[in-house]
């Protein structure tokens, strides 16, 4: 076996195959053993945050907010290498980034300092190509809120849920659609039940919201309240449904990332009140069956962050190890899922 690496990191890389195998595949022949993700040894390494978010935009990976006013960290995957970009005009944070025409798009998100965060009034965009901000579309004052489930579809952006008041109270199960093209803003039904700190995937045409919690400081209950039902709204006819019984979140947390891959719900990562340490499950479900699995399992657990899939392997980075703040961290992981 050929290992290709930088001058210098080849007995590490060695003691890490010998170790764990290649990619992640040391437990391909038990199929009853969720798969563990890989540590991956980077040139640089990207700032430590949390509450941050994590999204590819034409082939690069792109680590962005936080708390703190940080600068976007730059992923290559061909190389390994992490490099820096420009930083935002405001301290962001508490959101799903989304992608669209090669710009990356921030609804939803909060500024400020816990617990009484407050809502970002616009649209923010970051545009790679010339690492540069830029403010976009006000989002209306009484549909402001953090901590929401964002996606993309069919030239929209859905805003889904979300929290107005930071982590205290103020919980709302909106459903909103801003038109990518007239920049306009359309109240959609409102989801089954209130739910923040989370995010939303599309699968097959359907909006799945799955995890998050009701955070409360003003009861003092701020990671007990998590969700195990699952909404989905069906774009194409404006309904919501709930999953019965059998399909609610096998691991209920908050803090967790989502997205669609191969026809399933991905849900990973997170944090609740029954452990200190963040979750490192990635839960599956299929649509079809029904079912959910544990597919795979971080080499770290984490929270506020976000999950990549490219080139037939996923990554993540940095998230807070533990409930609530910390420890912040600055470590890459994969899992190779193709040959």
């Amino acid at each position: 076996m050929r290992v290709s690496c930088p001058a210098g990191w080849c007995v590490v890389v060695v003691s890490m195959v010998s170790m764990f195998g290649l990619w992640g595949m040391a437990n391909a022949d038990d199929e009853q053993t969720p798969r563990r993700w890989q540590p991956l040894i980077t040139e640089g390494l990207p700032t430590a945050r949390h509450e941050a978010a994590f999204v590819e935009c034409g082939g690069r990976f792109y680590l962005l907010g936080g708390r703190r006013l940080n600068p976007v960290d730059i992923f290559d995957p061909e190389t390994n290498t992490w490099t820096q970009g420009a930083k935002p005009p405001i301290e962001i944070h508490h959101f799903q980034p989304v992608v669209w025409e090669h710009r990356i798009w921030l609804a939803g998100a909060m500024t400020g300092r816990y617990p009484h965060e407050t809502p970002i009034d616009r649209i923010l965009i970051y545009d790679p190509r010339t690492d540069e901000w830029s403010w976009g579309s006000d989002i209306p004052t009484d549909r402001r809120r953090g901590g929401a489930g964002a996606v993309i579809h069919d030239g929209g952006l859905y805003l889904v849920c979300g929290i107005r008041n930071g982590h205290w109270d103020g919980w709302v199960n909106w459903l909103d659609r801003f038109d990518l093209a007239t920049k306009q803003w359309q109240q959609l039904p409102d989801a089954p039940r209130v739910r923040d700190h989370f995010q939303a995937a599309v699968v097959d045409g359907k909006l799945y919201a799955a995890g998050g919690r009701k955070t409360s400081g003003i009861s003092k209950e701020v990671f007990s309240l998590t969700i195990p039902e699952v909404d989905v709204f069906d774009i194409s006819t404006g309904t919501w449904s709930t999953l019965p019984e059998e399909g609610n979140l096998p691991t209920p947390r908050a803090g967790c990332f989502a997205m669609s891959l191969e026809g399933k719900l991905l849900i990973a990562g997170g944090e609740s009140s029954t452990q200190k340490q963040a979750y490192s499950e990635i839960e599956s479900f299929d649509p079809e069956s029904m079912q959910w699995e544990t597919m795979s399992t971080f080499s770290v657990g984490r929270h506020g962050t976000g999950i990549v899939y490219w080139d037939g392997a996923l990554y993540t980075c940095a998230g807070s190890g533990g409930r609530g703040g910390g420890p912040e961290l600055n470590t890459t992981e994969t899992l190779r899922l193709k040959k």
